[in-house]
């Protein structure tokens, strides 16, 4: 369950990543979907403890630098996805399309860190993004490598949404292709949430804990080399475990 004073704060934040720009009260309230009042106490709050100003009078309110300093402080002390970012970056320059670092959480898969592609086509994403699990590559990749039970477990909310005429909208068609998952060691979604995109997953154990690399991209490019960049891959999930270990 959210709770509503938070949702509205991080809404807040992203309203901004969106629109770059400063923004008077009533847009923001209106961007919020959010009471005038309500718009007006979040927004003296942030101003009193130095996250938003004033541009001008009645020039609209825009964060200060505050926040990125504080992003940079916690990005600084993050146990490991510092080490794993350069890993990202070489994967990227492999394989010549957007990698993420993804894990299964609260029934639906997390991008943990994105590095995309410098092609003028190419799949957008943002650490903090959601997927849902049955057309996630991601998802299969870890469901793949899961007890029974455990699996039967995050299945238990899974929601069969269709998106496209390649989607799996029933639990024993994904449970079959979470086995030839199993059976290959690595995961696909071909044109299942988007037409055109596929996206390839590896499953990465992290000190008992399943994460999964993935790449996406448009489908003729990676399915048409998803053998090699499938070698790409697995060299890179095995130098991420060896830098953990070391």
């Amino acid at each position: 369950m959210e709770v509503k004073l938070v949702a509205r704060t991080l809404e807040l934040i992203e309203l901004f990543a969106h629109t770059r720009r400063p923004m008077p009260l009533t847009e923001l309230a209106q961007g919020l979907g959010a009471p005038m009042s309500s718009c007006l106490a979040l927004v003296r709050t942030l101003v009193a403890r130095g996250y938003l100003y004033e541009v001008r009078r009645r020039a609209g309110y825009y964060p200060t630098a505050k926040l990125h300093a504080l992003a940079g402080q916690i990005l600084a002390g993050d146990p490991w996805l510092e080490r794993v970012r350069p890993r990202l970056l070489v994967l990227r320059d492999a394989v010549d399309e957007t990698v993420m670092l993804g894990k299964i959480q609260d029934g639906a898969v997390v991008f943990l860190d994105v590095v995309e592609s410098t092609q003028p086509v190419h799949y957008a994403a943002r650490p903090g993004e959601r997927r849902p699990l049955h057309t996630s590559s991601v998802a299969k990749a870890i469901l793949a490598r899961l007890p029974a039970a455990e699996r039967e477990h995050v299945l238990a909310v899974a929601q069969y949404t269709r998106y496209t005429d390649s989607t799996l909208t029933t639990r024993d068609a994904l449970l079959a292709d979470v086995a030839r998952a199993a059976e290959r060691g690595w995961a696909s979604n071909v044109g299942e949430s988007v037409v055109d995109l596929t996206g390839l997953a590896v499953a990465l154990d992290l000190g008992g804990e399943w994460y999964a690399l993935c790449l996406a991209g448009p489908t003729p490019r990676v399915w048409g080399q998803h053998e090699a960049k499938l070698v790409h891959m697995q060299a890179a999930a095995e130098a991420i475990r060896r830098d953990r270990e070391g």
